[in-house]
């Protein structure tokens, strides 16, 4: 089943980087709705409608997911490897958005099936500008198979 206003999910535990990012996809006129989580564990039971998201309907996926790598109960990782390991959230972009300047984090994320890694620019400015084009391309020009 697709939902009416393709979602994205954030998974992000900085509450300014959130800010930041709703932020600019607001200024930039997305406006999808954002599901907003604050560790990985959250995430997954956001995904796969268990936990305190029990009653969601797991087959309403959202559009994309912004994955930060460095979370609490469940590092971005491990939520990609169990994105991928599953046929119902196997094709999901998975965009990393992160701070980490670690080569292995950047291989690691590409072997586990992200589709884009992003490093968080530490300047504001360029921070929005990232955010803005990352919504423009994956949520206006990219086709996934859950449109």
């Amino acid at each position: 089943m697709q939902i009416s206003v393709p979602q994205i999910l954030l998974v992000e535990d900085s509450a300014d980087d959130e800010i930041l990012t709703l932020r600019a996809f607001n200024k930039t006129n997305i406006r999808n709705e954002v599901v907003v989580t604050r560790d990985g564990a959250e995430a997954l039971d956001y995904l796969f409608a268990t936990g305190s998201y029990a009653d969601r309907d797991a087959n309403d996926l959202p559009h994309l997911v912004l994955l930060d790598l460095k979370l609490p109960k469940i590092d971005g990782l491990e939520v990609l490897r169990r994105i991928r390991a599953d046929e119902r959230t196997r094709l999901l972009p998975v965009v990393i958005l992160t701070t980490s300047r670690e080569q292995e984090d950047l291989l690691s994320s590409y072997s586990l099936g992200a589709n884009s890694y992003i490093r968080k620019p530490v300047d504001f400015n360029q921070f929005f500008q990232a955010i803005q084009q990352v919504g423009l391309y994956w949520l206006v020009l990219n086709e996934t198979p859950f449109q």
